[in-house]
């Protein structure tokens, strides 16, 4: 990336070293309450995190899932299809990036082989033929990059229209947000925002299904969303083999 980026980077490495120390548990939690002590470590700012999430639901509800349904109701599903693998693709070569800088050459060469396969083959990632031909894809962005360098996710942050995130990784989104989909196809603002607006409705129509599941099985949504994007991002830290401990809230690996 250019300086700016770097600055960024070093910005987001420092905000979350200094503010992960300073977050603490709140007070009032019984010392024998071990799943009220694992909570206040992991989530100890529930009641804002819950605020949001409030927030967040009633934007979905009003917005979002209704524009969603009716782009799926519109575009045809090859056409969703093909979209989805092209806003993939442009993801796939900032994960080239990241895994360069985790030092992981082979699996940046595989995934940079993916991209070239996809954007020359596939009609500038329409379609999936990297697939095809076994190679998989990995999904890594700069907080990924920071915890496998041993930056500690600090506390669980619920953002603004943005959704599950931790304090490590909301401070890499400066650096993620200049290497988006939108940012890295398009050069005019107004063409980015149209291609963000885009890629907002394609996801949240591709997780129509999940989110009927999730209200149905979920006595508590909020609990339910925050425990697994907290297990999942730590096994994408680890590339799916975290180890095996009690701790909620881990030190990234070294």
């Amino acid at each position: 990336m250019n300086a700016t980026s770097l600055l960024r980077k070093a910005a987001a490495v420092l905000a979350v070293t200094l503010f992960a120390g300073c977050a603490s548990a709140p007070h009032g939690v019984k010392p024998d309450d071990e799943a009220g002590v694992a909570t206040a470590r992991v989530d100890p700012w529930e009641r804002f995190n819950r605020a949001v999430f409030a927030f967040n639901e009633t934007v979905d509800r009003a917005v979002i899932k209704p524009a969603a349904q009716g782009y799926q109701a519109v575009v045809p599903q090859w056409l969703r299809t093909g979209i989805g693998n092209m806003f993939g693709n442009l993801g796939d070569a900032w994960s080239v990036v990241n895994l360069t800088l985790q030092a992981k050459p082979k699996d940046a060469l595989e995934t940079g082989m993916r991209v070239a396969a996809n954007t020359v083959f596939g009609i500038a990632g329409f379609f999936d033929v990297a697939e095809e031909m076994g190679l998989e894809r990995r999904n890594e962005d700069f907080g990924q990059t920071l915890g496998h360098w041993g930056v500690a996710s600090g506390p669980y942050l619920m953002l603004p229209l943005l959704g599950p995130s931790t304090l490590r990784d909301a401070a890499a989104l400066a650096v993620d947000s200049k290497a988006s989909p939108p940012q890295l196809a398009f050069g005019e603002v107004r063409d980015q925002n149209g291609a963000r607006v885009l890629q907002v409705l394609d996801t949240r129509a591709r997780l129509l299904s999940a989110s009927r599941v999730l209200d149905d099985i979920a006595l508590d949504k909020y609990t339910f969303l925050r425990d697994a994007y907290l297990a999942r991002r730590r096994s994408q830290i680890y590339d799916g083999n975290p180890p095996e401990d009690e701790d909620p809230a881990p030190a990234a690996p070294k």
